[in-house]
């Protein structure tokens, strides 16, 4: 995610506390706030597919994602 994009996001979380937003800055909030949160995610997935565990009989495997 850009600076500008990040930057955006604070002005609109400010302007929502101090004098509230109109219906298309809350959309446009909306739309940067699922953007991060997507980034966020991916970029943390990608972190934990290197991540591996070494169990306490020696042998290293990659952590698994939980079934739900």
């Amino acid at each position: 995610m850009e600076k500008a994009q990040i930057e955006r996001i604070n002005q609109l979380a400010k302007k929502q506390r101090e004098t509230g937003l109109s219906e298309e800055e809350k959309a446009e909030q909306a739309q940067l706030r699922k953007q991060y949160l997507d980034e966020f995610r991916a970029g943390m997935e990608n972190v934990l597919a290197g991540v591996k565990i070494q169990r306490p009989d020696g042998t290293i495997e990659p952590i698994r994602k939980k079934e739900s």
